[in-house]
């Protein structure tokens, strides 16, 4: 079972990265069309993403190739939950922060220096001491039904707070939405973790639990906040801090409610992968805090571990030239 979970992780990391970098080439065709057209203003008076770009970025077939992926990377890391300890699994579901990284180059002619491939590894490597510091066997632990509903309230109110937050702040808010939507899908893994009915197969106990009602609402806003925040953000700084919310909430609630531990001995190393992680993670959305370049106006990045310089930025964000 440990190797089949692995597996299936794997196949999930694979999975979200090349979904992510899909859906972002969509968003940015989508909003290249419409431009060329003449057609409604792609975002509102707020900045956020209008509802018709948003439309239209879920019809391009790059998208829709992408949200296929979607369903292989949900399959897979739902199948590692079940196997593993969540912050095993979603440690090695993170890994598509390098599939998205090493994808954007190629796809979206995005420039990597030195600076992001350390910032990249350093989350990787940080991952790797937290899946190799924990057990390799998932416990149940003190799994109430009172859990379920909470995960079921805490799950309501995020996704709310998500939606606002990327339509209320435009493009300041492509990370947070980010973060949101990797939160929502850490918790997908926990309602997988803790779903009744599963084995032995009982519909009516599965359909009953709310945490089967967890995995469909967090799945869905999840989705959704995830490709808002891909029209208005760089894809590698959603995808990083995506990474620490799926990978952080589900390990730290599997270690306090659901029983998961780190190997005996090994637990200053779950200490020093988690902090490495966090910050490493940070340090690519900072660097690849940007808008989306859906136009290709934005001059390239510089390196070094000091930001691009400020009218960089605005130029960015100047109007096509005639």
């Amino acid at each position: 079972m440990f190797v089949i979970g692995i597996v299936f992780a794997c196949l999930a990391a694979l999975g979200y990265g090349l979904s992510s970098v899909l859906r972002a080439l969509g968003a940015r065709r989508a909003a290249v069309t419409a431009r060329d057209a003449g057609g409604a203003p792609m975002t509102t008076a707020a900045g956020g993403p209008s509802l018709g770009s948003t439309a239209a970025t879920l019809r391009d077939p790059a998208f829709l190739m992408g949200t296929g992926l979607v369903v292989l990377g949900f399959g897979g890391g739902a199948i590692a939950a079940r196997f593993l300890p969540l912050f095993l699994s979603q440690t090695i579901v993170s890994a598509n922060l390098i599939v998205t990284a090493l994808l954007g180059t190629a796809v979206l002619g995005i420039r990597l220096h030195t600076r992001d491939w350390i910032a990249i590894i350093a989350v990787i490597a940080s991952l790797c001491m937290l899946g190799f510091s924990s057990t390799h066997h998932p416990t149940q632990g003190s799994d109430s039904f009172s859990f379920h509903w909470a995960l079921f309230a805490a799950t309501v109110a995020l996704s709310a707070a998500a939606v606002l937050v990327v339509y209320k702040l435009g493009a300041r808010g492509s990370l947070i939405g980010g973060a949101a939507a990797g939160l929502l899908f850490g918790v997908i893994a926990i309602a997988v973790r803790i779903l009744r009915g599963v084995d032995p197969f009982d519909p009516v106990t599965l359909l009953t639990d709310p945490a089967a009602w967890t995995i469909a609402i967090a799945g869905a806003i999840g989705f959704y906040v995830q490709t808002v925040a891909l029209q208005l953000g760089a894809v590698n700084g959603v995808t990083a801090v995506l990474v620490v919310g799926e990978t952080a909430a589900p390990g730290i609630i599997g270690v306090l409610f659901l029983g998961d531990k780190a190997e005996p001995g090994l637990g200053w190393l779950a200490i020093v992968g988690f902090i490495g992680a966090v910050i490493g993670a940070i340090a690519v959305a900072y660097y690849g805090s940007a808008e989306a370049d859906h136009f290709g106006e934005a001059p390239p990045t510089e390196g070094g571990w000091r930001r691009r310089p400020k009218q960089h930025t605005d130029s960015a964000h100047a109007g096509p030239t005639s």
